[in-house]
């Protein structure tokens, strides 16, 4: 899509959220709802586009470019572990926006972006009150989509979780709702468990874009090509059907192609988050086909030479790590302290790092997601609705007199599942 053409023009006048619009009253940036990026994909067939995880500047900047490049509408995310009020990262809830913004305006990126806050986590009512306040503030800050994960509480505390967080979620903002904690092949998700969330949600006039599942993958660094049942999240998606609601497949990062092939025509998914493979390729630590770090035979990353960040900064962030013990699963928490460093590199060693991630982001887009050239059907579904705002894919099919909060309860207690041993699984 060519910028300043009448089509562009359109969109972008019509197209951008009233916050938004707000917050960057003289942008050329076109950031939407994250509800016309599902429906390009469905528009599309057997398509589902990234939602990276910015947990840096040229994870971000990388990702636009090669969205351009594809001319793909994609998702830029953050989840609240990593930049929330706890953040590990700089990037965060509250300047992913403007960062997308300011480099959409700066790299000429005229693609459809989506900006997502990712695992918004609800564990407790201690969580709950915080949220009212907070989840208004996200979209005050230009966040245009939402994942209410009340997973970890059971099936009963989920649903009602997710009806009660939803008066603070504007109607034409994108959402994604969660069964299953992200365990591995702990605690799978089951058929019955996400009917009994999407019928509940369906009854109080809920209407979410995606549903996230554990279908067997994890977060972060994988350590062989295990992960995505692909059977049972078609078999989930087959069971919600009728209620149109979209996949959101977690832990990409540790997945062949092919599997990521398969989920793309197999299931319905149209949303594909990837987050530890964008980082580590950003800093230049070498990956296998799938984004997963290789160690040596020591057990340690290697830096690639003259990829990613300057061989003194790595030597620096190792060291970092070393003296703080860190895992190497909890490499991700160097992202805050190392930031600024990062950012004070020079210009061709950003660049290099923005280089690495744009080329593994175009080979998913183009190669393995199916999700090329779904820009334009965004710019042409905006026209036709004239709106920020596509509305609902479905109408309401359930009772509410049959999902009351009590009925909900007492639902739950036939549902058989199994939740997986307590721990930390965000992200």
């Amino acid at each position: 899509m060519v910028k300043n053409s009448p089509d562009f023009e359109n969109a972008l006048s019509a197209g951008r959220p009233p916050s938004i619009a707000k917050l960057f009253p003289n942008s050329k940036a076109l950031i939407v709802s994250g509800k016309y990026i599902d429906r390009a994909m469905l528009s599309k067939g057997n398509a589902m586009t990234i939602a990276a995880n910015g947990r840096n500047a040229m994870v971000i900047r990388g990702t636009l470019l090669a969205a351009q490049k594809a001319n793909a509408a994609i998702i830029i995310e953050i989840a609240k572990s990593e930049g929330g009020a706890e953040a590990y990262c700089a990037v965060n809830l509250w300047n992913i926006a403007r960062i997308v913004d300011q480099m959409c305006n700066e790299l000429g990126i005229t693609v459809p972006i989506a900006v997502h806050a990712d695992h918004y986590g609800i564990k407790n009512q201690k969580d709950a009150v915080k949220a009212e306040t907070e989840i208004p503030s996200l979209f005050d800050a230009g966040i245009t989509s939402i994942a209410i994960d009340a997973s970890h509480q059971l099936d009963d505390r989920n649903l009602l979780t997710n009806i009660a967080m939803n008066r603070y979620v504007p109607e034409w903002a994108g959402l994604e709702t969660e069964v299953g904690e992200i365990k591995g092949s702990l605690g799978l998700s089951t058929p019955e468990e996400a009917l009994f969330l999407i019928q509940g949600l369906n009854a109080n006039s809920i209407f979410p874009d995606w549903i996230a599942l554990n279908n067997g993958t994890t977060h972060g660094i994988e350590e062989n090509d295990a992960g995505i049942q692909v059977e049972l999240t078609a078999s989930i998606h087959n069971t919600i059907e009728r209620y149109r609601v979209s996949g959101a497949q977690h832990g990409t990062s540790g997945n062949s192609s092919e599997r990521l092939r398969e989920i793309a025509t197999k299931t319905n998914t149209t949303k594909a988050n990837v987050a530890t493979a964008l980082q580590m390729i950003s800093w230049g630590v070498q990956v296998n086909d799938y984004g997963n770090a290789i160690l040596d035979e020591n057990g340690n990353f290697i830096k690639v030479k003259d990829t990613g960040v300057t061989e003194e900064l790595w030597a620096e962030m190792v060291a970092y790590a070393d003296a703080k013990q860190l895992k190497k699963g909890d490499y991700k928490k160097l992202n805050l302290p190392f930031e600024n460093k990062i950012l004070g590199q020079a210009k061709e060693i950003r660049d290099r790092m923005a280089e690495g991630v744009e080329k593994f982001v175009y080979e998913l887009l183009t190669r393995v997601f199916n999700a090329a050239d779904t820009a334009p059907l965004v710019i042409e579904e905006i026209i036709k609705k004239n709106s920020y705002d596509p509305g609902p894919k479905v109408e309401r099919l359930e009772d509410p007199a049959d999902w009351t909060a009590e009925k909900i309860k007492e639902k739950a207690k036939t549902i058989t599942s199994a939740k997986g041993p307590a721990g930390d699984f965000d992200d």
